[in-house]
This record gives structure tokens, C-alpha cells and sequence, in this order.
């Protein structure tokens, strides 16, 4: 989401401001879709909150069927959600039909979850009963990122209607065909307003976000917007559920094979050119194995075409990170030059003799970059790594039980992966920290969050 900007957006329902969508790979126009005006919004919330008592009365079951159903129509049109997702982002075809079929998985868990979702009972006085129950919060808005439309919008969105919450979905203005057709296809199984798509950029979701008939917030995307949200946030009382930027480490110890070690580091900093919320973005490598590692790495790189980057605007971000480290003394050992041609496309990069206070070091940077620095020590890199203002996620790759428990005890992170840079069990949750964000996100725990719990001590009248 772009940096909100509620002050200049003042287009009501007719207006003809858009959303123009460049292929990413040709700069070809995929099409144009109208922002929504603020007389609509109003009309969308206001009617999120007249219905949601309703959807929280539905039996559990009843909306548990209507995810399902959600899924179903997903898979019915994975192949056509999968050509947005690709004309409108880059991501490639198969991969975006993979994020597809994730969303659907989740929602068809969401379904599992929501009826078993419960309170506890408490043991107090024998002539009482006191228990915990919990209810939906209510009005949920949802903005979601464009580099897994559809995924990590299942995710938000399963959790919110299952427990009987409504919701104003804005997805990305950078994929709002895909939020679009995702928004149609699961409304379809729902009553009228229980989830409503609205369409703009970061003044939508600032206005949105600043709404006091909304209750939470849900926002996966930059920090810079999850802030802005945090604040308005505080100002309405509703809560905020953010994921925001990271700056994931990679740290290598001594003892991996850097062959080994390079396809790890390959796979992190390069799928989806980059633009993977748990990217790598630093890597640490241990001395004695840092001189096969980087040459490793550049073959590693030599082999990979990455996906163009989602527009222009963001390559120039990219570009002057890598810019900005060749100024301050990295070395560049491969790609770091913006291609000739059409598009948004952007070579696999290396860099070496990195410095803690490069920008590409400090800053996320979301591209097909891959910016190496030795440390002397397995604790010194562990240490620099855990010197950083986010908190999302690390990888370690270290054959030391003693070491990974070290790391993972060390490193102030919401999620730590061993030995892979990517994977998780499903059902499996994530709770950045820091810049990152704050919340659950994924799992039984996203229940926990889309809902608050009321305390009841029951007493009969006494005889």
C-alpha cells in the first residue's frame, strides 16, 4: 500500500479517477479500474455494519459452508485469477496459480477452525458457573498486498468471516484486477455486505483506516502505511493488525557446504525476483567458507531469470539501493545494471564486502538482490543480524544443534527457519515484531485476533 495521502483524495461515487495496470514484462496497458469514491465507501462501511450482527448470529457451520463454497470457486478459476495475477505483477503463471490454490487451502482451514474456534471455563465458586466466550469485533478492513494477491488475502479474509465478522477488502492498487475477480468470486456465497471490495490506492486506505465505525484494521504491506494505520488506529479504537516490511537475515555457519548454502541463499533472495514478504535480504556468512560461498552464489545467480519487478517505481527503489552500496565500497560480482527494453525488469544481483550501514543492508529492499557480508564469527553474525529495526523472519543454516538453538534463542524475530530458507507446517502462524508489526497472522492464532473475549460469571437467584 502507498503512503496514505487522505487529504488530496476527494473524488465522490461518479468519479472518474483510475487505476491504470502496466504489464510489468512488456509495459503493455493491462486495463484501468475506477478508485472508489468516498460517498461509496461510506455507503460500503455503513452497510458492513448493518449486516454484521446478522453474520454473527449465522451458525458457525453456515459460514463455515460459505468459505468452503469460497474455495471451490477459487479452484474453478485458479487459471483465470492466475493470468491477473501475472499480467498485472510479473509473478510467474505457475506460481501465481500455486498462491491460488494456497488461498483456497486456507479458506477450506478457516472453515475447519471457525465452528472448533472456543473459550475456556474457569473453576470458581461451586454455585456459579464462569466461562469465557469469544465474539466477532465486528467491521474488519482488510488491505492487502499485490505480491501474493490472493493467498495472503485468503488468509485475512477467512479468519474475519469465519468468525462472523464483515469486511471492506481493499486489495493492492497494484493487482486490483486480482483483488477484483477474488473479491466476486467469494461474495458470490455470501449474504449482501458481508465482504465488499472497494478499489483505490493509499488515500482509500487511509480514509478507510480512519473510519470510527470500523473495529479492526488488517494491513499486510509496508511499514510506512502500517504506522500511518497504527495511528489512526489509536485514534478510533479499533485494533490494528498489521504485517508490515522485514529485512530478513541469512546467516551461514561454519561446517554447511557452500554449494548448498548458495541454493539456499538463490532461492531466498531471488524467487518471485525478490518480492517474497520473507525474502532474504542479508545474508552473514562465516569467514572460512565465504570466498567458495560468493562464488557459488554468482553461479547460483548466473542461472536465474527473474520475473520482472512489479513497476518501474519500484525497480528505481531497487536499483538505488544497489547503487547506494557500490558508492559506499560493495563490491558488484554480478547484474546490478538496469536492463535495456520494455518492462520493469531487473537482473539477479550480487554483492559483495558489504557494511552493516549500507542502505541495502538497513532497508528491505523487495528485489532479486543478494548482499553478502563475512563475519569472523557464527555469534558475530547472529549478532549483526539481530542488529536491525524489523522483525519478521531470519534463516540459519548451520549443521550445530548447539547454534541453532543459539540463533533462534538470539535472534529478535517473529519467525525462525533452520536449515531451509523457506516452508512451514500448515496451520502454522507468524507474529512480527518491531517494524515488522504486531499480531498474529495465519493459524488458529488469526482467530484470536478477529475476535474479543467476554468473561461471564453466572449465578443463579438465590431460593
Amino acid at each position: 500500500m502507498s503512503a496514505p495521502n487522505a487529504v488530496t483524495f476527494r473524488p465522490d461515487h461518479r468519479s472518474t479517477e483510475t487505476i491504470e495496470i502496466l504489464d510489468p514484462a512488456t509495459g503493455a496497458t493491462v486495463g484501468k479500474v475506477p478508485m472508489t469514491g468516498v460517498a461509496e465507501i461510506e455507503r460500503r462501511v455503513e452497510l458492513a455494519n448493518r449486516v454484521q450482527s446478522e453474520w454473527a448470529r449465522t451458525p458457525a457451520t453456515e459460514r463455515a459452508a460459505a468459505l468452503r463454497a469460497g474455495a471451490a470457486a477459487l479452484r474453478a478459476h485458479a487459471d483465470e485469477l492466475a493470468e491477473l495475477n501475472h499480467a498485472e505483477t510479473g509473478r510467474p503463471q505457475s506460481e501465481s496459480e500455486e498462491g491460488v490454490l494456497a488461498g483456497a487451502a486456507t479458506l477450506e482451514q478457516y472453515a475447519e477452525l471457525g465452528p472448533v474456534h472456543r473459550g475456556k471455563s474457569l473453576q470458581g465458586d461451586y454455585a456459579a458457573t464462569d466461562f469465557m466466550v469469544w465474539e466477532p469485533r465486528g467491521v474488519v478492513v482488510a488491505l492487502t498486498p499485490w505480491n501474493d494477491p490472493v493467498a495472503v488475502s485468503c488468509g485475512l479474509l477467512g479468519a474475519a468471516l469465519a468468525t462472523g465478522n464483515t469486511v471492506v477488502h481493499k486489495p493492492s492498487e497494484r493487482a486490483p484486477h486480482t483483488g477484483g475477480l477474488l473479491g466476486d468470486l467469494l461474495a458470490r456465497d455470501l449474504p449482501e455486505g458481508v465482504l465488499q471490495t472497494v478499489q483505490g490506492d493509499g488515500r482509500v486506505g487511509a480514509l478507510l483506516a480512519a473510519r470510527p465505525d470500523v473495529d479492526v484494521v488488517a494491513h499486510v504491506g509496508s511499514t510506512a502505511a502500517g504506522r500511518s494505520i497504527a495511528k489512526s488506529a489509536a485514534a478510533t479504537g479499533a485494533k490494528a493488525l498489521l504485517e508490515n516490511g522485514g529485512n530478513d537475515a541469512l546467516v551461514i555457519d561454519a561446517g554447511v557446504d557452500p554449494g548448498w548454502a548458495a541454493g539456499q541463499a538463490a532461492l531466498g533472495a531471488f524467487a518471485n525476483a525478490g518480492q517474497v514478504c520473507v525474502s532474504v535480504e542479508r545474508i552473514f556468512v562465516y569467514r572460512d567458507v565465504a570466498a567458495a560461498f560468493v562464488a557459488a552464489l554468482v553461479a547460483e545467480a548466473e542461472s536465474w531469470k527473474p520475473a520482472p519487478l512489479v513497476d518501474r517505481r519500484h525497480r528505481d527503489q531497487v536499483h538505488a539501493h544497489v547503487r547506494d552500496a557500490v558508492e559506499h565500497g560493495a563490491d558488484l560480482v554480478r547484474g546490478g545494471v538496469v536492463p535495456d527494453g520494455a518492462g520493469a525488469h531487473y537482473p539477479a544481483t550480487v554483492l559483495a564486502h558489504c557494511d552493516p550501514n549500507m542502505r541495502i543492508m538497513r532497508e528491505e529492499t523487495f528485489g532479486p538482490v543478494a548482499p553478502v557480508r563475512v563475519v569472523d564469527t557464527f555469534e558475530q553474525g547472529i549478532a549483526e543480524a539481530a542488529s536491525d529495526d524489523y522483525g519478521l523472519a531470519a534463516t540459519v543454516l548451520t549443521p550445530s544443534l548447539a547454534n541453532a538453538q543459539y540463533a533462534w534463542r538470539e535472534l529478535p524475530v517473529g519467525t525462525v527457519k533452520i536449515n531451509a530458507v523457506f516452508g512451514g507446517a500448515p496451520g502454522g502462524a507468524a507474529h512480527p515484531r518491531r517494524a515488522s508489526g504486531t499480531g498474529f497472522g495465519y493459524g488458529p492464532e488469526l482467530l484470536d485476533e478477529m475476535t474479543q473475549t467476554k468473561v461471564v460469571h453466572l449465578r443463579p437467584v438465590p431460593l
